[in-house]
């Protein structure tokens, strides 16, 4: 579904809370069309981040899960519980992106419309390079 080390994490700013440390990037037409499609459940702290997306279906599906709406800002915009296997959900035109999540943890992370999200992905920060002159006035001094 996603190419390894395009997961996510999503951290609720507004709440201080975690709602996953494992989501999967779901953003070409095939994953999203998958989405959780053949799973038999979603392991604690993983889900999968369908963009873009304001609704979704659950035929063939095999478990009920939690559904965040977020917007282009990843502000909540819509919530959705124990989505149940065989529905359609309906579309929210707020939202830009769809996270599909285990069941109750939208309860567990107290997350409600309006919190601001952070979504990103894991990896060391890229810091910006210093001037060359910088780098330079480094060297001279080291010969020294």
């Amino acid at each position: 579904m996603s190419e390894k080390g395009r997961d996510v994490f999503v951290y609720n700013r507004t709440k201080e809370t975690f709602l996953a440390f494992r989501v999967q990037v779901a953003d070409s037409f095939l994953s999203r069309l998958i989405g959780l499609l053949g799973r038999r459940s979603l392991q604690p702290d993983s889900g999968v981040w369908i963009v873009p997306a304001n609704a979704i279906h659950t035929i063939g599906m095999l478990f009920s899960f939690d559904l965040v709406l977020i917007d282009k800002e990843f502000k909540v915009v819509g919530l959705r519980e124990l989505v149940r296997p065989f529905s359609v959900t309906r579309p929210n035109l707020r939202a830009e992106s769809v996270i599909e999540l285990p069941a109750h943890t939208v309860f567990k992370s107290r997350t409600e419309i309006g919190d601001q999200l952070l979504i990103e992905r894991y990896g060391a920060k890229h810091l910006p390079k210093p001037p060359a002159e910088t780098l330079e006035a480094e060297l001279t001094h080291q010969g020294s």
